[in-house]
């Protein structure tokens, strides 16, 4: 099994909320998660948008977890790096 940490769509129509999770990367997009690790909330205040737990990304970055483009970026606007 191959993990990924993507993000995991909620929300109404036209209101979208987001949870960051670790999937099988072969799972739908909505599909079963491994762990929640966080969560983006793009239509909320600038201080709630993106929180995440770091420990828990650093440990499935290390087990082997690929990190999607999406959420590599949130990360890195939060002061995070995956190097």
């Amino acid at each position: 099994m191959s993990a990924s940490i993507r993000l995991k769509r909620f929300g109404t129509k036209k209101r979208p909320y987001y949870r960051i999770v670790v999937i099988d990367s072969r799972a739908p997009r909505d599909g079963k998660t491994i762990e929640e690790v966080g969560f983006y909330h793009p239509i909320e205040a600038e201080e709630k948008q993106i929180s995440f737990d770091a420990d828990k990304v650093r440990i499935w970055v290390d087990k082997g977890a690929m990190v999607s483009d999406t959420v590599r970026g949130l990360l890195n606007k939060k002061g995070f790096s995956l190097n």
